[in-house]
């Protein structure tokens, strides 16, 4: 009896969300940008600041154009 039981709370711990399963890559990528945009500060002080936030520009322009086409 103790046997089926921690097989069904095994069962229990890896059923995951798979919506959770697809933000979980998302949120590292994320992570990842502002830790290389932190270092860019770092390296080259203001320009590593602005530059990328220039060059997003033109990102941030097509995803507001994809998400207002629906």
């Amino acid at each position: 009896m103790a046997l089926a039981q921690t097989n069904s709370d095994i069962a229990d711990l890896t059923d995951r969300d798979p919506d959770e399963a697809a933000a979980i890559p998302i949120l590292l990528a994320v992570l990842g940008l502002l830790a290389a945009w932190g270092v860019s500060i770092a390296l080259w002080g203001i320009p590593g600041l602005y530059i990328p936030a220039l060059a997003m520009v033109p990102v941030i322009w097509v995803a507001l154009l994809v998400i207002s086409r629906g």
